[in-house]
C-alpha cells in the first residue's frame, strides 16, 4: 500500500471540496488510536476519520460507522468541548510531509471568534493528533510524549506545538533533474535511489516509476541509458502527480491488495476506484472487519487449535501402539513351543532355549520365563498377551477411525473460524462447538442469541439459484433439509469447505451454472487461495450422512470431478457478489 504524502495530498482536496464551511456535528472515538468528525454541510453530511495507528495510519472521508465505546475517552470529551458547532475553515498540508493542518472557526468561552487547529501527524511510530489554541499551544493530543521519551519534541498540554523537521529531500512536484539524480553516487537499484533523493513517494510508487522507466521494478540505475531513464522518470512522475487518480490492485476476491495514487502494474491488472477516500475506505474497512473477527474468534480459535494437537498426539501414540500389536504372531508361535518342552522347565526359570520348529532350520530360540509362574502359567501367559493384541488391533483400529474423524471435523470448523465474517456466523460456531462438547456453555450473564443464519445465496448467470453453507450444521440443513434429491451438490474434493447447492428442480443446470458452482465451492473451501481445485459434482440423493458422525461429514461414490479456480473476477460479475466471505444472504 501506499499512503505517502502525494496521496495524502489527494485526499485533503477531496476534504476541501466536500467539507469546507461544514460544522462539526458530532466527535466520535471508537478506539484509542481513531477518531471520526462527522461534519455537516449546507447540502451534505460527511464523516471524517482520522486513524494515528502506527501501524496503519490514514486519514479519509469514510462511510463507515463503528461501535463507539459506552464511556468516551477523555481526549473526545476534550474536543466536543473545544470544536462541536465549530465550522471548518481551512485544510493545509506540510510539503512532502504525511501531516495535515485543520483550521476551524470557533467562539471561546466568552462567546468570542478564535480560530483552533486540528493536526494529524501520520508518520509510522509518532502518529499523533494535536489540538491546539490559536497560539499555537497544545490544548491536549492524543499520545502524549513526556520530555524524559523525547527532548526535541515533546507532547504535553501547555507546551508549545513544534512542527516536525522538514523533509530533506527533493520535491517531485518541482520536476527535479532526474538526470542529475541518477548521476550521483546512492543505491543501485533505481527505485532505492529514487526514495533516497525524492520526498513524498513510498516504495510501491518508486517501484512503479522504476517499471515505467526500464521496465522492471528492480531494474538498476547503470543498466538503461541515464538520458532515456531519465526522460521516461519525467513523463511518470509529470503525469501521476499533475494527474493523480485511485488505482488498486485487486486480490481474488474483488478487495483492494495494495493502492496508490498510481496504476500499478508491477501486480498485474490494476482497476481504478471512485476516489480517494472511497478506496481507502474499502481497503481498510475489510481489512479492520477481517482483524476484529480474528480477535473476536481468537479464544474459540485456541480451543480447537489445543484439541487439534492434543488429538494429533493421541493419534501417533495409538499408531505406535497399533505397529506394535502387527507382531503378536510370534507371541502364540512361543507359546506353543514352551507347551511342547513344559518337561524342561521348572519353576523359577528366567529363561529356556528350545528348538524353534517354526524356523525351516530348526535353530534354538531363548524364551524368557517369569520365575513366579509355572511353567504351564508362563506359556499360557503367551497366549493371554496374543489375545490381548489381537483386540487390542481391533480396538486401536476403531479409536484411529474415531479420532481422524474427530481431527478432520476439528480442521473443518478452523477453516470455519477463517472464512466467518458476522458476529451472527462466530455465534453458530461456538454453539456448534458448545452441543458437540467442545465448549463448556457460557455461565453467568447470558450472551444474546442471534437470529438463525441462512444459507449465502447466489443466482447463476443462468437464473439459476446456488446456495452455500456457510458452517458444518448449516451444510447440513442445507444438503438433508433444505435441497431436494435431485438438485447439485458440490464439494472441493478432499479437503474441507463449504457444502455447494444447485436448485435446479430436476432440470439438467448448464455448463456454465455448474461451473460458476464449483468456483464457489473452492473458494469457500480449504484451498480458497489457490488454482486449479477439484471439485466433485454429484446429484443430492448420492450423498449420505455418516451414521453418529460430526456435522457436515458425508459419504458419496457416484460423482464427477470438475476442475476450477477459486471465485474469479468473471464470476464476481456475474453472481454480483462484492465479497461474499463477508457478505450475509444476497
Amino acid at each position: 500500500m501506499a499512503f505517502d504524502a502525494v496521496y495524502l495530498s489527494a485526499v485533503l482536496e477531496e476534504v476541501r471540496q466536500r467539507c469546507t464551511g461544514a460544522r462539526v456535528d458530532k466527535i466520535h472515538q471508537p478506539s484509542r488510536d481513531t477518531l471520526i468528525l462527522h461534519l455537516r454541510g449546507r447540502d451534505s453530511r460527511e464523516k471524517l476519520l482520522f486513524a494515528a495507528n502506527p501501524t496503519a495510519p490514514r486519514l479519509h472521508l469514510t462511510g463507515a460507522s463503528p461501535e463507539n465505546p459506552a464511556e468516551p475517552p477523555m481526549f473526545c470529551m476534550l474536543l466536543r468541548k473545544h470544536l462541536l458547532g465549530a465550522r471548518l475553515a481551512e485544510v493545509t498540508q506540510p510539503p512532502m510531509e504525511r501531516a495535515a493542518e485543520f483550521v476551524f472557526d470557533c467562539t471561546d468561552e466568552m462567546g468570542f471568534p478564535v480560530r483552533k487547529r486540528l493536526v494529524a501527524e501520520l508518520m509510522g511510530r509518532t502518529c499523533n493528533l494535536y489540538l491546539l489554541s490559536a497560539e499555537g499551544r497544545i490544548l491536549d493530543c492524543l499520545r502524549r510524549v513526556g520530555l524524559d521519551e523525547s527532548a526535541r519534541r515533546p507532547a504535553l498540554p501547555g507546551l508549545i506545538y513544534q512542527k516536525p523537521e522538514p523533509v530533506n529531500k527533493l520535491d517531485p512536484r518541482q520536476e527535479p533533474d532526474y538526470e542529475a539524480i541518477l548521476a550521483q553516487p546512492g543505491p543501485d537499484l533505481l527505485a532505492d535511489r529514487l526514495m533516497d533523493r525524492l520526498g513524498g513517494l513510498s516504495p510501491l510508487v518508486c517501484r512503479e516509476a522504476a517499471l515505467f522507466a526500464a521496465g522492471d521494478p528492480e531494474a538498476r540505475v547503470g543498466d538503461r541509458d541515464r538520458a532515456v531513464l531519465a526522460d521516461r522518470l519525467g513523463l511518470f512522475f509529470h503525469e501521476h502527480l499533475n494527474h493523480p487518480a485511485p488505482w488498486y490492485c485487486a486480490q481474488a476476491d474483488g478487495t483492494p491488495k495494495q493502492f496508490a495514487f498510481c496504476p500499478i502494474r508491477q501486480y498485474g491488472p490494476c482497476r481504478q476506484a471512485e476516489s480517494f477516500s472511497g478506496l481507502l475506505d474499502m481497503y481498510y474497512t475489510v481489512r479492520d472487519r477481517r482483524d476484529a473477527m480474528r480477535q473476536k474468534s481468537q479464544a474459540v480459535r485456541k480451543t480447537v487449535q489445543n484439541l487439534c494437537t492434543r488429538l494429533t498426539r493421541k493419534l501417533a501414540l495409538q499408531e505406535k501402539e497399533l505397529a506394535a500389536t502387527r507382531d503378536r504372531e510370534r507371541l502364540r508361535q512361543l507359546g506353543d513351543i514352551l507347551t511342547a518342552n513344559l518337561h524342561r522347565v521348572t519353576r523359577g526359570q528366567t529363561t529356556v532355549r528350545c528348538e524353534d520348529f517354526y524356523d525351516e532350520e530348526m535353530r534354538s530360540v531363548d524364551i524368557p520365563l517369569s520365575p513366579t509362574l509355572s511353567p504351564q502359567q508362563n506359556a499360557a501367559k503367551f497366549y493371554k498377551d496374543y489375545t490381548r493384541m489381537k483386540n487390542a488391533e481391533k480396538e486401536l483400529t476403531r479409536q484411529l477411525e474415531l479420532g481422524r474423524e474427530e481431527l478432520s471435523y476439528l480442521k473443518s470448523v478452523l477453516e470455519e473460524l477463517n472464512r466467518a465474517g458476522t458476529e451472527a456466523e462466530l455465534e453458530e460456531i461456538r454453539r456448534e462447538l458448545q452441543d458437540g462438547g467442545y465448549l463448556r456453555p457460557e455461565g453467568g450473564k447470558k450472551r444474546m442469541r442471534q437470529g438463525k443464519l441462512s444459507p449465502i445465496r447466489f443466482e447463476s448467470t443462468d437464473g439459476y439459484p446456488i446456495y452455500v453453507g456457510r458452517n458444518n450444521r448449516q451444510n447440513d440443513e442445507l444438503t438433508f433439509r433444505l435441497a431436494r434429491k435431485d438438485d447439485i451438490w458440490c464439494h472441493a474434493s478432499k479437503v474441507h469447505g463449504s457444502h455447494v447447492i444447485i436448485s435446479c428442480g430436476g432440470s439438467v443446470p448448464p455448463d456454465d451454472t455448474v461451473t460458476q458452482a464449483a468456483q464457489l465451492a473452492a473458494y469457500y473451501s480449504e484451498a480458497g487461495d489457490g488454482q486449479n481445485v477439484s471439485v466433485d459434482v454429484t446429484p443430492v440423493k448420492q450423498v449420505k450422512k455418516i451414521p453418529n458422525g460430526k456435522p457436515g461429514m458425508v459419504i458419496y461414490h457416484t460423482y464427477r470431478t470438475v476442475v476450477a479456480n477459486p471465485y474469479p473476477d468473471i464470476t464476481l460479475d456475474a453472481l454480483n457478489a462484492e465479497n461474499p466471505r463477508q457478505e450475509g444472504e444476497k
